[in-house]
């Protein structure tokens, strides 16, 4: 098979300039949602939690949804790219923290500005090239993730979060089935050919 030349734009890719999304990421999202009924159809009272936002795609997708209703909170290491956001990132229903969602000031500051409707996560770990050690610390992101769901997520609410596959992600999935009514796998047609992550998808939290 010969192999993918990642520094070249695919179709994703091409397409998330046009319609001015800092990253291809964005039609994940895009799949998840048409897939599966992760937003509550009354938009105005949606509380959104994105995990591990950064370049900002999956944010910037709500934002333009929502069209100034709802409220969504936002946090990663790294800032936001401003390139596309159109002033919607100074919205007065956007929240951003930087910072790591590990340490416990910055739970309790995200915590606070729910309870959430939706928890989403398309945080992944700096890659080692090693696939062994880049899927664990992929499993440890997202049992972060599960911790938030369990706190910050309202009963009823929903959870998509990223994985890399192998590991004990199995025992994620459990975790996710026994927290929500329904936990499913998903991997959207927008992940790169040959990548090894996937989603895992929490419906209505019990």
């Amino acid at each position: 098979m010969a192999k993918v030349d990642y520094t070249k734009p695919d179709f994703w890719a091409l397409k998330a300039q046009k319609e001015r999304y800092p990253a291809r990421s964005v039609y994940k999202l895009a799949e998840l949602t048409e897939k599966f009924p992760l937003l509550p159809r009354d938009l105005h009272t949606c509380k959104v939690l994105d995990l591990g936002a950064a370049p900002g795609s999956w944010s910037l997708f709500l934002l333009r949804k929502f069209k100034g209703r709802g409220f969504l909170a936002s946090a990663d290491l790294v800032p936001l790219s401003r390139r596309d956001d159109q002033g919607l990132f100074d919205g007065k229903n956007f929240f951003f923290l930087q910072g790591d969602l590990t340490l416990a000031e910055n739970r309790d500051a995200l915590t606070t500005k729910g309870p959430y409707n939706l928890l989403i996560s398309d945080a992944a770990p700096a890659t080692s090239g090693n696939r062994s050690v880049d899927t664990l610390r992929s499993l440890a992101l997202a049992e972060e993730v599960l911790r938030y769901a369990e706190t910050a997520l309202a009963g009823g609410g929903n959870m998509a979060v990223k994985v890399f596959q192998g590991g004990d992600t199995a025992a994620l999935l459990k975790r996710i089935r026994e927290l929500f009514k329904t936990g499913k796998s998903f991997k959207p047609e927008a992940c790169r050919p040959g990548s090894f992550e996937t989603y895992y998808v929490g419906l209505e939290k019990k």
